[in-house]
């Protein structure tokens, strides 16, 4: 599911939002093109059609419906116009063109994230994306930064557990620089020894200020581990552990790189005002002499542990301010038709002001200052994570009671036809805002390409949540949100705030320990937050 209500401000800093603010030359546009009937563009920076672009969203024709009073779900179709070509070395390039706005985004990604890591080493995925900002073989380290900047564009990179990201945005006549600054570091990318000990400190320091230092992150971490006990791929962070990352060494870096770092591993996404014809033959010219490589299979398809009883632990805080207690539970991976019912399931829980467990626990007895559930859409199996930050004086078991009534409730009746037609159309608000910007289209498009092997299922997935019944939330949820499939991780604030150290579990602490938990800070859950958790690479490198 794109970018819609559930977990607002997710892993704080270390999971931090896939979105960087964006230039005026880079700003959203409200209304992508589809089917365009101007004429090709003569070059990258002549002037825009005059023909009206076409939205990719329609809206059918209301229908009055008298015999009920509740309002049916808002249907929207998304078209968005995708074009496919394969270069002769595998990579792999969707474009998607738009000339609502006169600028350009490029979002190349690779199919590597921290799932491809090893035991001993992990981080490897996000110090690499460090790396790739260091220089390359026509690029001297830092002018990648300088040369987008200085002709009006951002840029950055992300990584999350399944992919690494990079991307550029930019007005529409400089797409081939930001394909040649692309096409140069896939080729030749400079992995020194200088380049590796400096980023190795600046991953480092960003451990300390993301993770050891910041309230709730160290809890939603051994959540994480606890939900995939015994599945390495899911079971371990992102940004990896200081251990590894000290231990790491510069061989195993550049076998890192060449083995995920080639264009037949790679997926080159360009969405915005151009010419397709014309892009083609800078990304042949660019991207062409890239070497394809033999790039290993990802083959920890095993499932995960089958869980039958209770994970619980508790973490004690010194940054935390408020007690809370963060719930998660194995579900089936992402695009799947229980995964789309469990999707609804926690919009209905907890997105919006008038969902069950907002209205409950936060408006109506105050016993909460925010709670939020949802998903967290990774590549492989999955899992459901519930954060709940109590109010002052307010008590875990209380605030648990209300919770566990209002999950079995929801399992044993399912939804009123009025909450499953309200979840769909805010889905459909958050789906549809979400791909406003070129920027966010290529990225989805992109990720669609490689987590599902084909872009253009992004143009259907909206379709996939309309047709969820109320039987199958009832079902999902009773299936897999249950006690004793549940892990739970406490935060127990620290009791002197002026003492802050490390937040770190509490190794004595049984897993039948006491079951209270809180989630990070957040916006108001009316708030749409990003859906995909990701490492961001900071501004400069």
């Amino acid at each position: 599911m794109l970018n819609r209500g559930r977990m607002i401000a997710r892993r704080l800093a270390l999971l931090a939002t896939l979105l960087v603010p964006i230039s005026a030359l880079a700003q959203k546009s409200p209304s992508p093109s589809v089917k365009q009937t101007a004429k090709p563009k003569a070059s990258a920076a002549s002037a825009p059609s005059k023909t009206p672009a076409k939205s990719p969203i329609t809206k059918p024709a209301a229908t009055a419906n008298a015999a009920t009073s509740v309002a049916p779900p808002v249907k929207l179709e998304v078209k968005l116009e995708v074009r496919k070509k394969t270069l002769a070395n595998g990579l792999r390039v969707i474009m998607a063109p738009d000339s609502t706005s006169p600028t350009v985004a490029v979002d190349v990604v690779y199919d590597v994230g921290s799932r491809v890591e090893e035991r001993g080493h992990s981080g490897f995925a996000h110090l690499f994306e460090h790396m790739m900002f260091q220089g390359s073989g026509n690029v001297p380290k830092g002018d990648h930064f300088k040369l987008v900047t200085s002709h009006g564009g951002t840029l950055n990179g992300t990584t999350n557990q399944d992919r690494t990201n990079y991307f550029e945005m930019l007005p529409r006549s400089e797409l081939p620089l930001a394909l040649w600054l692309e096409a140069d570091r896939m080729k030749s990318l400079d992995v020194s020894q200088a380049n590796f000990e400096n980023q190795r400190s600046v991953v480092k320091e960003e451990y300390r200020m993301r993770v050891e230092n910041a309230a709730y992150v160290p809890a939603e971490i051994r959540l994480q581990e606890l939900v995939y006990q015994g599945y390495y791929p899911y079971e371990h962070s992102t940004i990896g552990s200081m251990r590894d990352l000290d231990a790491a060494q510069l061989d195993w870096v550049r076998a890192f790189h060449d083995e995920y770092y080639a264009p037949n591993n790679a997926v080159l996404s360009i969405a915005g005002d151009f010419d397709p014809d014309e892009a083609m033959g800078y990304v042949e010219k660019f991207f062409g002499p890239a070497k394809a490589v033999q790039t290993p299979k990802f083959d920890k398809t095993e499932a995960v542990p089958p869980q039958t009883a209770p994970r619980e632990e508790v973490v004690e805080d010194a940054h935390a301010k408020l007690p809370a207690y963060f719930d998660g539970w194995q579900i089936p991976q992402t695009r799947t038709p229980e995964h789309y019912a469990l999707e609804l399931a926690g919009m209905i829980l907890t997105d919006g002001e008038s969902s069950r467990l907002y209205r409950s626990l936060v408006r109506e007895r105050a016993v909460c200052v925010s709670v939020q559930a949802g998903t967290n859409d990774f590549r492989g199996p999955d899992w459901f994570e519930l954060e709940a930050k109590l109010a002052t004086g307010a008590k875990i078991p209380d605030v648990e009671k209300l919770v566990d009534a209002q999950i079995a409730a929801l399992g044993a009746k399912g939804p009123t036809e009025a909450e499953l037609a309200k979840a769909k159309t805010r889905f459909m608000s958050h789906f549809v805002m979400g791909l406003q910007s070129n920027f966010a289209r290529a990225q989805k498009l992109a990720e669609f390409e490689v987590y599902w092997g084909d872009a253009n299922l992004l143009n259907d997935e909206a379709s996939q949540y309309m047709v969820v019944t109320a039987d199958d939330v009832k079902k999902a949820v009773a299936k897999y949100l249950t006690k004793d499939k549940r892990s739970r991780v406490e935060v127990k604030p620290a009791q002197d705030a002026s003492a802050a150290a490390p937040a770190t579990p509490n190794k004595a602490t049984p897993q039948k320990a006491a079951a209270s938990a809180v989630a990070p800070a957040k916006t108001p859950p009316t708030t749409p937050p990003p859906k995909s958790p990701v490492v961001q690479g900071p501004v400069k490198k």
